[in-house]
């Protein structure tokens, strides 16, 4: 199918899913936009419902399987990007939900509990380092922001795909590390222990809040430790981001290097 109209249903319906997150919620349907983003979700097992290319822009190929292919011209294409510079590929992809009873763990779990993540670049960055540590689980509890958002899509980089996220409330997540028997690390700026000074070879779950809030006091009274970075200049605080790639790396450090084949 070619589109090379602006008043295409089909053109509107993107540009739906692009910017309403009720569209997204009622259709289950998500934009993924890039060569990479893209090529890093059908590696992770996702097959997009729709591919969308405008030639014009395109200067990298790949063989993708789609329940549908469309061509556009330049104009339709940069209607329904969202990037500065499109590299002409988009993609319609079904939202993966993922529940908690559906998380296959390793023996000794390594878990991200964000809680109400408010802004998609932090979630993005978030879930990058998620991807890298190779995290079992990314849970997003009482989130302020759409996991599906295509900002976070762009600023993950893809990572949304290859890291099982599961959106919960904090009771649902609560009971779930109990009966998992995974302990709570929870980062905070009054903590007594420094991050660096807890054994992390366990099941654990790094837990960390907003940047202007930090966790509430359901995780922090529930908390099997708390942990604090030491803050040496004159701010009181990282970038969550920041903060929760120091911890989770601090865990990977301890838990040594990854077993041979897992590269």
């Amino acid at each position: 199918m070619d589109i090379t109209s602006l008043q295409n249903p089909r053109v509107k319906h993107i540009v739906k899913l692009r910017e309403d997150k009720r569209q997204r919620q009622k259709d289950g349907l998500m934009l993924v936009e890039g060569f990479d983003e893209i090529r890093l979700a059908i590696s992770a097992g996702h097959t997009p419902q729709t591919l969308l290319t405008a030639p014009e822009l395109v200067s990298r190929h790949m063989d993708i399987t789609a329940a549908e292919t469309i061509t556009v011209n330049r104009a339709v294409f940069e209607r329904m990007s969202y990037r500065d510079h499109p590299d002409g590929w988009l993609a319609v992809f079904p939202i993966p939900r993922t529940t908690l009873d559906d998380l296959n763990l390793s023996d000794v779990p390594l878990v991200i509990l964000a809680e109400s993540v408010e802004k998609p670049g932090n979630l993005g960055a978030m879930l990058r380092t998620a991807d890298a540590a190779r995290v079992d689980a990314f849970l997003l509890c009482d989130p302020r922001v759409d996991p599906w958002n295509p900002n976070v899509v762009r600023a993950s980089r893809g990572a949304l795909f290859s890291v099982p996220v599961v959106e919960c409330d904090n009771a649902s997540a609560l009971k779930w590390l109990s009966e998992k028997k995974i302990r709570i690390l929870a980062a905070t700026p009054s903590a007594e222990t420094t991050y660096s000074a807890v054994d992390m070879r366990e099941p654990v779950a790094i837990a960390v809040g907003t940047e202007d809030e930090g966790l509430t006091e359901f995780w922090l009274s529930h908390a099997d430790v708390k942990v604090r970075i030491p803050m040496l200049g004159m701010v009181n605080s990282l970038n969550v981001s920041v903060s929760m790639a120091l911890i989770v790396y601090e865990a990977v450090r301890q838990r040594g290097e990854p077993p041979p084949g897992a590269e």
